[in-house]
């Protein structure tokens, strides 16, 4: 899989972890983030994820920040994203069967490092079960 990652100030360890992760499984990553802890603003590393998985450059996006909101904000912004703030490795799941998710959100202030690992396998590793889901899917986008 072709997967973009974006992150903030708050998420550079998190970032770290999980592209280890995500490398030793054979994934191709993207990386959009910040290396440091200086302040940054989430914008500039969420739009280019959001814009790579809405043209098909990549097939997920994965973007984290302090509270994980504003950059799944931003990230909303685009139309093609349906992100998810993920807390729990359950609300990812969920987030992919029942939303059809193309981005998790992660909040690095809130979860740990293990977390965000274990929520990333899940959401990459569940489907989504369209049937009932994608009438209401098809009717997330503003047109």
């Amino acid at each position: 899989m072709k997967i973009a990652i974006g992150n903030d100030h708050a998420g550079p360890d998190y970032k770290k972890a999980i592209v280890a992760m995500l490398e030793a499984k054979g994934h191709q990553i993207s990386n959009y983030g910040t290396d440091t802890l200086d302040s940054v603003d989430y914008p500039d590393f969420g739009h280019p994820v959001a814009s790579d998985v809405e043209n098909g450059k990549a097939d997920f996006g994965i973007v984290i920040c302090g509270s994980g909101n504003g950059i799944n904000m931003t990230v909303n912004k685009h139309q093609g994203i349906r992100a998810a703030l993920c807390w729990t490795k359950e609300i990812a799941v969920l987030a992919r069967q029942h939303n059809n998710a193309n981005i998790i959100s992660i909040p690095a202030r809130y979860t740990s490092i293990n977390q965000a690992v274990e929520m990333v396998e899940a959401f990459l590793n569940t489907d989504f079960e369209g049937g009932r889901h994608q009438n209401r899917v098809d009717k997330i986008a503003c047109l």
